[in-house]
């Protein structure tokens, strides 16, 4: 019966969530809008975001084309479209990665202490020694602009985040009083940390994960933006604000402000999320 009461509970509470702060709401209609353009970019885009058109080059926003056109004609916005699909990818696939091996890492290091925690530790600590998007740049030179490269070494400098956030939330809990229960009832000290303790370190790490959405998205598009990412002509967010950085001073204002405008929206709706998930998943805001 208290699971039957529970739904209604969790309900009126995201209800409360969503209406008691509006800019939660705006970081939830945010993320939809882009997780539609990410899954029907290709179909709602209005124009073929590779094809051009010398003729319409460097042509200003108009009812034709709401974010302008660029040095080859090629409609902004539909490539604006396109690439979130793109930039999402890589920024999921490299959240993913990281919360997969940190978020355990940290977790055993937090829970057992003594020699794990500290070569945990020191690994998190070694990573976070270099500028992070600077050792991004080292491991993609490294190993080719691919995007599987991109992944990984944005993986590898989010990783530290989900390690100090695990081992934190395990040290404070593995003395809690549900873990010595269960240890009384017979479990291991891994069954204790598998069962007990890892999924109570789930909730602040989800919000962990939406904060590290918006850096990771932000990060595909700064090596794109340099040439160590995704390379040209495929649309891309940092590809669109390089191309279009050297019309500034020309006055073709559209080129690189618009995609540029995009990529701030979704990183800054990440953020937001981010707030909205810690609101959610506190206990002392259910009321």
């Amino acid at each position: 019966m208290p699971a039957s009461g529970a739904t209604p509970r969790r309900v009126s509470h995201l209800r409360y969530v969503l209406t008691e702060n509006p800019v939660t709401l705006v970081a939830v209609v945010m993320y939809c809008v882009l997780v539609l353009m990410a899954g029907f970019g290709p179909m709602i885009a209005p124009y073929d975001p590779l094809a051009t058109a010398p003729e319409r080059a460097l042509q200003p926003p108009s009812a034709a084309h709401w974010f302008g056109t660029d040095a080859l004609g090629r409609d902004i916005l539909s490539r604006c479209i396109v690439a979130a699909r793109l930039d999402l990818g890589l920024a999921v696939s490299a959240v993913a990665l990281s919360f997969a091996i940190g978020a355990p890492l940290g977790a055993a290091a937090g829970f057992f202490g003594g020699w794990a925690d500290r070569v945990v530790s020191r690994l998190a600590d070694t990573i976070m020694a270099f500028p992070l998007f600077v050792l991004a740049m080292g491991i993609v030179a490294a190993m080719g602009n691919t995007l599987a490269n991109i992944v990984i070494a944005t993986a590898i400098i989010n990783l530290p985040f989900y390690i100090r956030v695990a081992r934190a939330e395990a040290n404070v809990r593995r003395s809690a009083g549900f873990v010595e229960s269960a240890r009384l009832a017979g479990n291991s000290e891994w069954g204790v940390l598998v069962r007990h303790v890892f999924p109570n370190l789930l909730p602040p790490m989800a919000v962990q994960v939406s904060l590290n959405m918006g850096w990771a998205i932000l990060n595909a598009a700064g090596l794109s933006f340099i040439g160590l990412g995704v390379r040209p002509p495929t649309p891309e967010w940092g590809i669109l604000v390089a191309e279009g950085a050297q019309y500034i001073l020309s006055g073709e204002w559209w080129v690189a402000l618009l995609p540029g405008a995009v990529l701030m929206t979704a990183v800054f709706s990440f953020n937001l999320l981010g707030d909205a998930l810690r609101d959610l998943l506190d206990p002392r805001r259910r009321t």
